[in-house]
C-alpha cells in the first residue's frame, strides 16, 4: 500500500500529461476546462509528491 501512496503523485502527473497530449492530438486545444483540469492535476501531483514523500520518509 505504501508503495501505491508514495506513487500517487506521479499518477497524477501522469493523467494530467496523457489529457494534455490526448487534447494536442485532437485539436482540442481551445478547451480551457480540459486544460484547466490536467494542469490542476498535475500541480496537485507535484504537490502531493512532495508532502507524501516527506512524510513517508520520516
Amino acid at each position: 500500500m505504501k508503495g501505491l501512496l508514495k506513487n500517487l503523485g506521479l499518477i497524477l502527473i501522469l493523467i494530467g500529461a496523457v489529457i494534455l497530449v490526448a487534447c494536442s492530438f485532437t485539436g482540442n486545444v481551445n478547451n480551457n476546462s480540459i486544460l484547466g483540469v490536467s494542469i490542476l492535476l498535475m500541480v496537485i501531483g507535484m504537490v502531493g509528491y512532495i508532502v507524501i514523500n516527506k512524510r513517508i520518509a520520516d
